[in-house]
């Protein structure tokens, strides 16, 4: 049971906020007894704070939120960083429109032979948040699509033998397991399937769950955050981005449900889920009709990007920019568990924020800074989307063609001592060579992401700048015991993502791996200490996927 701190106001919390080198902060979490490196105590500090009660989960658009922005900007002061925002400060105003789903309306009913089933309102179905309009109902016949994925270099075709025209699509979500990795994160991209479904011209889609989808996260888990508001960036008129207005109405449900909406369509939802399995789904109509109806209440928000510089020491390389990002949002106040209603964000992303604040200590603290200038980003609403990176990527502070490479830090699991570090994303471009250099300096193991299937490279804040064509990395935490017999990081990873991530239960509590943070905010130092010295832009690699797909035709030197 964590103690509550009372809420204060801005300029005591800050006061209060402020890290002593070398020790902890005052915290319901208690202090490790072994001795800490200073590395390792300011990481704890910093996470201390930001995963504080008084922060309030740090959820986009809230006090918690901006408490916790000026707490990385304060901190990106006493580190001697530059303000990189707008308008000469630290902050980067991030657009955004808030949907939260009103629970009065929410219906999903299945008519078919006569019959009439309702599904539960959170037992069974959620509706999704609609952007356009604060009211919808909707009815049309429905279709099957499978998991919507059109990858014609791969023979595959989701919605060939079907009309989706004025239909509602029901499909799985991922891709198929066929493919390899690159391309099952790349077609797996859920905004990609609505565009597609959109342009051709269905009218609602059904997101239906899964068995193997539910291993990893319980949809009772999921669907108890209903209330918890989602967001879109905002075009100047005022409307959403990627809100798809020709898509009416949505919806998710559950595996169980999944039998109810299957009943009488000659398709079991076990033999479907097993097809998806081994990638052999194929589109059919559903018999009868589907009426979707829920309500939204939408208004506009706001958020920042916390932003700062530091320049380079070469001449000619300092115009270009490596950006470090961390996203610092989390998601707020929600749904008690064990009575504790702040999803507090140890893990995700508090020690991220802290990493590179750290890192960002080592660099501005060398007697020779890097030839290439440094951007260390603190992001807003990740958990939304990646919204807050996907605006800096579209709207950077800096020169945009001057973006060379990103290296991200997102919700690193260091619960048990490691010898290694996961880098993804690190294959596809000459940001490798800079890694396996530090991680050799450093006596670190490089292992491959345990969770391929989970396409991570595409669901965090790096893709936002891949999407751009600049070449990025995530660093994760490590998986292989620092020990012989020593407690399994892998072991303890999948703990926390099936019984904490995005639970109030990711507090500062954990047995966090202080030590271990500092030996990973050390690598990411190094990693931009010699990529901005080297003499050419990190590049893509020839014939990459993702670079092919995304690098602009002519790069600068």
């Amino acid at each position: 049971m964590r103690r509550t701190v009372p809420l204060v106001s801005l300029l005591i919390l800050l006061a209060a906020c402020k890290p002593q080198e070398a020790t902890a902060p005052p915290s319901s979490a208690p202090v490790a007894d072994k001795a800490v490196s200073t590395a390792a105590a300011r990481i704890q500090a910093d996470v201390r704070t930001l995963a504080d009660d008084r922060m309030e989960g740090r959820d986009t658009g809230t006090r918690g939120y901006d408490l916790a922005a000026e707490y990385v900007a304060r901190r990106y002061a006493e580190i001697g960083l530059k303000p990189a925002g707008d308008d000469g400060g630290f902050f980067q105003r991030v657009p955004l429109l808030k949907g939260t789903l009103v629970p009065e309306g929410a219906s999903f009913i299945i008519e078919r032979n006569g019959a009439r089933t309702a599904l539960e309102f959170v037992e069974q179905f959620v509706p999704g948040v609609n952007y356009n309009t604060p009211s919808h109902s909707l009815t049309a016949p429905a279709v099957f699509v499978g998991q919507a994925v059109i990858a014609p270099e791969l023979g595959q075709d989701d919605l060939a033998g079907v009309e989706v025209r004025g239909k509602i699509a029901v499909l799985f979500g991922g891709a198929p397991s066929r493919f390899d990795n690159d391309r099952r994160a790349y077609y797996a991209n859920r905004t990609q399937k609505l565009r597609t479904l959109a342009e051709r011209g269905a009218v609602g889609v059904v997101y239906v769950g899964t068995p193997e989808n539910e291993k990893r996260g319980s949809w009772a888990s999921a669907a108890e955050k209903w209330s918890m508001p989602g967001m879109r960036l905002r075009n100047e008129d005022g409307t959403g981005v990627d809100t798809f207005p020709q898509l009416k109405a949505t919806a998710s449900i559950s595996a169980a449900a999944a039998k109810t909406l299957f009943a009488g369509s000659a398709h079991e939802a076990e033999a479907l889920f097993r097809q998806a399995e081994d990638g052999k789904l194929k589109a059919f109509d559903l018999p009868g009709t589907l009426t979707l109806a829920g309500r939204t209440r939408i208004e506009p928000a706001e958020s920042r990007n916390v932003v700062a510089r530091l320049d380079g020491s070469d001449a000619a390389l300092a115009r270009q920019f490596i950006a470090y990002t961390a996203h610092l949002d989390h998601i707020g106040i929600g749904a008690a568990v064990n009575g504790d209603r702040i999803y507090n964000g140890a893990l995700d992303n508090a020690l991220g924020v802290s990493i590179m604040l750290e890192a960002a200590r080592e660099l501005a603290g060398a007697s020779k800074k890097p030839g290439r200038s440094l951007l260390f980003i603190a992001l807003t609403a990740e958990e939304k989307g990646l919204l807050g990176s996907t605006w800096f990527a579209q709207h950077p502070t800096v020169p945009k063609t001057d973006l060379v490479a990103n290296i991200n830090m997102d919700m690193p699991v260091l619960l048990a001592p490691a010898r290694d570090v996961v880098p993804i994303g690190v294959e596809h471009s000459t940001l490798k060579s800079a890694l396996d250099t530090a991680a050799s300096e450093i006596g670190l193991e490089l292992s491959a992401d345990p969770f391929p299937e989970e396409v991570v490279f595409v669901r965090s804040d790096q893709y936002s700048f891949v999407r751009e064509g600049i070449p990025a990395v995530y660093l994760d935490g490590g998986v292989e015991p620092a020990s012989a017999g020593g407690a399994s990081p892998r072991d303890a990873l999948d703990a926390f993502l099936r019984n904490c991530y995005h639970r109030p239960c990711d507090d500062a509590s954990q047995p966090i791996q202080y030590e271990d943070a500092a030996r990973l905010a050390r690598l990411n130092a190094r990693i931009g200490t010699l990529a901005g010295n080297a003499s050419a832009r990190p590049q893509w690699n020839q014939g990459d996927f993702f670079g092919d797909r995304f690098a602009p035709a002519v790069k600068s030197p």
